[in-house]
């Protein structure tokens, strides 16, 4: 058994439970400039370009996505497993929104089922993503979709495994910064594919300053 004090698993959730006021604060005031000026648009983009009446924002946060493409008039829901980033969307959003952590989420948990599931920059553990991807095709209807946005592998050299996080480049009282899963893109497609989802797309917007991949983004589509 893992000590919950040093599982990585554990540790990503009371990181997010410690600083979810200083994230809500940045991400309400636009403080990350690779959002808005490349990931945030091409995330909302690559979720129409699906075409779905319905869809789940697993990891919602705050509840920005949700926001935005209900905006679009798609029916959309958020799900967290963090309470004070729930209260904050349930605040600011007219949508519906549900507090699970990843291990608990399943179709018995949510009876809804959605045309599309977007995790975006919401996938950092292990196997609590393994097994969130096990329970992903229950949450869908028919050959649904799955969108995933993380950061690109190309900007993390090195061998598959736990990472140290950092909150470096991101303004605000943060502290105990979570550790992430680190995965290269062979081992993302191979997670889609065993998952029974067909890869539609895989594309990497470029930072208009850098010209490096700001991002990853993953579409696939249910094929069992």
């Amino acid at each position: 058994m893992k000590d919950k004090q040093t599982d990585p698993e554990q540790l990503i959730l009371e990181s997010w439970q410690i600083n979810a006021k200083p994230w809500i604060e940045v991400l309400n005031e636009g403080g990350i400039p690779s959002r808005k000026l490349v990931t945030n648009q091409a995330i909302i983009n690559a979720v129409l370009e699906t075409g779905p009446e319905t869809v789940l924002d697993i990891g919602c946060g705050e509840g920005w996505l949700v926001r935005a493409l209900t905006e679009t008039g798609i029916s959309a829901t958020g799900v967290d497993g963090v309470a004070e980033l729930i209260q904050s969307a349930e605040e600011q959003t007219e949508g519906r929104f549900i507090q699970l952590t990843y291990d608990e989420i399943s179709a018995a948990t949510i009876t809804e089922r959605f045309d599309a599931i977007v995790c975006n920059f919401s996938l950092l553990g292990g196997d609590s993503v393994e097994q969130l991807f096990r329970e992903l095709p229950g949450l869908l209807n028919g050959r649904g979709y799955l969108i995933v946005q993380t950061l690109h592998p190309d900007n993390f050299p090195g061998p598959e495994g736990w990472r140290e996080g950092t909150w470096a480049g991101i303004y605000g009282d943060f502290s105990q910064p979570a550790p992430w899963y680190y995965r290269t893109l062979s081992s993302w497609l191979s997670l889609f594919t065993r998952s029974g989802f067909e890869l539609i797309s895989q594309t990497a917007p470029l930072h208009p300053e850098s010209g490096l991949p700001a991002s990853l983004i993953l579409v696939g589509r249910y094929s069992v």
